[in-house]
């Protein structure tokens, strides 16, 4: 073999035929140069990692026996980095960094500061995250995963605390119902007057629309006292922001709630045709869960203070 074709060292093979890895410094020593360096202090490096000024200066010793190059100078009292120092302080920054990025990717909760939120994908789009910037303006250390939740993949170990929609969540021991949600048929303002809409009976000329909503039309008939009736056409969407719009745009009549169809309602581009208070149903259906592990504490509480407070705001009616 060439001079010019052999591999280099990390490239090269094992006995069994894999590429064997660079030999590394030892990750503690990277750890204890890495906040000497950042702090420009080994005592302050040290208070931060939690060991004694001395076992960083042993640490650091190590690693510059191990690179066999100089990392600080040692003056009275103080220790200045070198140029190559300097240099690795800053590689390693980037590849400190680079750890802790994919660590927040795959297990958020993890990391200090930061909140993994889990909530289902209707409620975060049209409730939650119009709302979500006065939480971030006033916690802006906080660092905020908003990941979807779907009930029957519940998993208390991929986020920090949940609000989950539906029937209550089996199995798990921190779970509290949040919200009552009012569901009733609504509908645009333009199809109410065409197919002149005044009782539920007249849904029978309508497209009723479905969407995953734990309250179905059937339900919704039986609860308030109207027989089964067979709707003109019936168009199934797999979630409530989907179908909604949906009936904005009148395609049919959906059964949802003021939570979900909130600004739709304000503005005028649905209404509720039947006024009556009988044709409204109730619903415990959203769950507040927190993570057992307790895992940033301080961030879930302040979380839910003002996802309570929000709550209040809206005038939402909550469990009492």
């Amino acid at each position: 073999m060439t001079a010019s074709s052999k591999k280099t060292a990390p490239d090269e093979l094992n006995s069994r035929g894999t590429t064997r890895r660079a030999r590394l410094p030892p990750l503690k020593s990277l750890i204890a140069f890495e906040a000497a360096a950042r702090h420009g202090s080994f005592t302050q490096g040290a208070q931060e990692i939690g060991i004694t000024a001395s076992a960083v200066s042993h640490h650091i010793q190590q690693l510059e026996d191990f690179l066999g190059v100089p990392l600080f100078q040692r003056y009275a009292g103080r220790a200045v980095l070198t140029v190559a120092g300097r240099t690795y302080s800053r590689e390693l920054e980037q590849a400190f960094g680079a750890i802790a990025n994919a660590t927040s990717l795959i297990a958020p909760q993890s990391q200090a500061g930061s909140l993994a939120i889990a909530v289902p994908n209707s409620f975060s789009t049209k409730w939650l995250q119009p709302r979500l910037e006065n939480f971030l303006k006033a916690n802006p250390h906080f660092r905020v995963r908003l990941a979807t939740l779907h009930t029957h993949e519940l998993d208390a170990n991929r986020y920090d605390i949940a609000i989950a929609h539906g029937p209550q969540p089996p199995g798990l021991k921190l779970v509290e119902p949040l919200l009552i949600e009012r569901l009733r048929p609504l509908c645009s303002p333009q199809l109410a007057r065409e197919l002149d809409l005044s009782d539920p009976k007249d849904l029978a000329n309508a497209t009723l629309i479905h969407s995953n909503n734990p309250l179905n039309w059937v339900d919704y008939f039986r609860r308030i006292g109207t027989p089964p009736l067979r709707p003109a056409h019936d168009l199934w969407l797999d979630r409530s922001a989907m179908a909604v719009e949906a009936a904005v745009n009148g395609l049919g009549v959906v059964l949802e709630s003021e939570i979900i169809a909130e600004e739709e309602l304000r503005d005028g581009r649905l209404i509720a045709p039947f006024s009556d208070p009988r044709f409204h149903v109730e619903n415990v259906s959203y769950y507040l869960i927190r993570s057992s592990s307790l895992r940033n504490a301080a961030e879930v509480a302040a979380f839910e203070k003002w996802l309570r407070a929000e709550i209040r705001r809206a005038n939402l009616k909550t469990v009492s």
